[in-house]
């Protein structure tokens, strides 16, 4: 066990609370980074995991392929965007942006577009650490900026500053514009976090920029992947942050919550255009391929947790966790050194004009009995839709805490 003061060693977790093996308990605002969405040690999700272990606990998915799989394949094709129809089992989110990245790529060269290799996206994203993944980071403000001369150079416009709920003018988007218009013929695709920015900003831009982007892909001929790793299955308050906008896009990657935060798998999931151009030309398949391909324990609880979201109430859920932090946290905006206070969903975000002071921000939270993990100048919470009002509402207490902490601690 590593021994450090800012590690917390946990023994055990069930719902929405950790053990430590010291006896304490905390809640967990994270929902470890927002993949434990029905909380932990759920039965289900238990059953299913113990019921695939004494079939197959692993199978290579080359040449072979398993019931876990296919029914898992089959409840996602009935909740995603009607016009995506054939998916790609992955690791982890990271390699679902890898793989929709290479999808793009292989596609125009399957069509003879060879120019066509620079992605476009816009500042203040995140969308993974491996190194197509952190290609399309925020190459400025992102954490990967020790790696920025060995990445591919992609192609970056300036932040949306239309908020969600307002409209998009031209103004808004007239630097996705000029990047899109002047580079096309170069430009594979384009990646975005739909509707919200996570670990770049949490920032959440209007579902009209969102549509506007479709439209501009669509008369520029270039391909539109959503990257709904951290949106997806029901944060926002939709179930998949795409439907505020109504747009479909051509990629869409998941994971994350993909399996209740049991294991970890991801989907890359595209048109039937772009798997049949990929495998009928060129090369003929699509050129990746890892090991823990659609494992099948991973396949089994991922399919048990989106049964758990068709056949409980996740929408009244999110909709009762957004009502609790929006009356909580508004206390938060009248705060010296508050710059924003913002709710979506089962998000709830409080920016400050500094950044924390993470180590005694931290410290406050455990000794308050609640996990949280704050970063740069941001404090957050994106709980588990299982979460009681109770719980949230100390969650809130203790955020509204820090903030004014670190109000005085700057005072000061």
């Amino acid at each position: 066990m590593v021994n450090r003061p800012d590690m917390l060693p946990i023994l055990s977790a069930k719902g929405v609370r950790l053990q430590l093996v010291d006896g304490r308990e905390l809640i967990d605002g994270m929902s470890s980074w927002w993949s434990v969405i029905h909380g932990y040690n759920h039965p289900a999700l238990n059953a299913a995991v113990h019921r695939q272990m004494d079939r197959v606990a692993h199978v290579m998915f080359g040449g072979l392929t398993h019931p876990a799989a296919v029914e898992l394949a089959e409840l996602l094709l009935k909740v995603v965007p009607s016009n995506l129809e054939t998916i790609f089992f992955a690791d982890s989110g990271s390699v679902a942006v890898e793989v929709a990245i290479k999808m793009a790529w292989q596609y125009w060269h399957a069509r003879g577009e060879t120019d066509k290799r620079r992605l476009l996206t816009i500042r203040g994203g995140y969308h993974g650490d491996t190194t197509g993944a952190m290609s399309v980071c925020d190459p400025e403000r992102g954490m990967h900026h020790l790696f920025s001369a060995v990445l591919p150079q992609q192609l970056f416009a300036e932040v949306p500053s239309c908020r969600f709920g307002q409209p998009c003018d031209d103004e808004q988007i007239a630097s996705f514009t000029a990047v899109l218009r002047r580079q096309q013929a170069e430009i594979a695709a384009v990646i975005l976090e739909p509707i919200v920015q996570g670990a770049g900003g949490m920032r959440f831009y209007s579902a009209d920029y969102l549509r506007r982007v479709r439209q501009l892909c669509d008369e520029h001929n270039v391909l539109l992947i959503l990257d709904e790793i951290a949106t997806g299955f029901g944060r926002t308050g939709k179930y998949f942050a795409c439907e505020h906008a109504a747009v479909h896009p051509d990629i869409m990657c998941l994971g994350k919550a993909l399996t209740g935060g049991y294991l970890t798998m991801a989907a890359t999931l595209s048109t039937r255009e772009i798997a049949d151009t990929i495998s009928q030309n060129g090369e003929g398949l699509f050129m990746h391929g890892p090991t823990f391909m659609a494992n099948p324990i991973a396949c089994a609880v991922a399919a048990a947790s989106l049964e758990l979201l068709a056949s409980g109430d996740w929408t009244s859920q999110v909709r009762r966790i957004e009502e609790v932090l929006t009356a909580e946290l508004e206390s938060c905006r009248g705060v010296a050194g508050v710059a924003d206070v913002r709710v979506l969903g089962a998000i709830g975000v409080v920016e400050l004009d500094l950044p924390l002071d993470v180590p005694r921000a931290q410290s406050l939270f455990v000794d308050a009995g609640v996990w949280l993990r704050p970063f740069g100048n941001l404090l957050y919470t994106m709980p588990p839709y299982v979460i009681s009002d109770d719980d949230l509402r100390q969650v809130t207490t203790v955020i509204q805490h820090v903030v004014r902490d670190q109000s005085e601690l700057w005072a000061s």
